[in-house]
């Protein structure tokens, strides 16, 4: 029985982890691509939720339909963010980005709250609450969906950077932004397919969350934090680290929650990533010397 719960709560923890994941991966291509870390990346996790609550309850569209609306939407605005906020501070200073991406994030939770209301929603769910069985075990399906989408995406990132020639100029802008521009490389435009990319990695988390819990305003800064957290375990500014991070995090804050509550979760958390930081500072993947990514 004890196994059962065991092996319940890995399920769990990894489908957790896997949004913790594509958050992360979203703040490493920014962080790769323009040098600065985006603190509105969360928000953009709140606003797919948002979106798929309002595709899925007014629109009615089936939950594939959804998902692609949000990515389609969320990337779009990741593109304004790039012309709205960063390019007129892209020549600023650490804390001019921290200080413009801050406020950004600001903005979008209060337009959201504006167009949603400050109440949580509940979500359509899109597999109607069936669960399957498999011996003990009793597995959601949205986990399943969350693990087959990561991994599809995973997947298509790694056609994208290694097998087409946009992959090779945003490696090569990740890996020197100065040069890559001498050599001819326009590097904004590829700033801008960034965040427009990273911002619809971050709808999509938002929109395979929101059937697991009720979404509001709180539920994209929430998740930021532990993606900045699984950021730095797995290794700044890498991207297998991210995803080893957010499944790393995931799975301390269900078995913390299963061993002691739900209010140690975020102390497990940060805990390890104390951790982390006194013994092994460069994360689970660190960097090379002259190597970005």
């Amino acid at each position: 029985m004890m196994t059962g719960i065991y092996a319940q709560l890995l399920i769990q923890g990894l489908a957790i982890g896997a949004i913790y994941g594509l958050l992360a991966l979203g703040f490493v291509l920014v962080i790769n691509a323009v040098n600065i870390l985006n603190f509105a990346q969360g928000e953009f996790l709140m606003l797919g939720a948002f979106l798929g609550v309002t595709l899925s309850t007014v629109a009615g569209l089936p939950f594939a339909l959804v998902m692609v609306g949000v990515v389609l939407i969320t990337g779009l605005l990741g593109i304004a963010f790039d012309f709205a906020v960063y390019r007129p501070m892209r020549h600023g200073d650490f804390a001019t980005h921290l200080i413009s991406t801050l406020a950004a994030a600001i903005i979008m939770r209060n337009v959201a709250q504006n167009v949603w209301g400050p109440e949580a929603r509940s979500y359509y769910e899109p597999f109607h609450q069936k669960v399957f069985q498999l011996g003990p075990l009793l597995i959601n399906p949205q986990h399943l969906l969350i693990f087959g989408v990561t991994l599809v995406l995973v997947g298509l990132l790694w056609v994208l950077f290694h097998r087409t020639g946009l992959g090779r100029l945003m490696r090569a802008t990740a890996q020197d932004r100065a040069t890559a521009r001498l050599v001819g490389v326009r590097v904004d435009r590829i700033g801008t397919i960034t965040f427009g990319l990273a911002s619809a990695i971050g709808g999509l988390a938002g929109v395979l969350l929101a059937p697991l819990f009720l979404v509001d305003l709180n539920v994209g800064f929430i998740a930021a934090l532990k993606a900045f957290v699984a950021t730095i375990i797995g290794g700044w500014g890498s991207i297998p680290g991210a995803l080893a991070g957010g499944l790393l995090v995931g799975l301390i804050e269900v078995f913390a929650t299963h061993a002691f509550s739900s209010d140690y979760k975020d102390t497990a958390a940060f805990g390890v990533l104390m951790l982390f930081l006194v013994f092994r500072p460069g994360g689970m993947f660190p960097e090379r010397i002259g190597e970005k990514a």
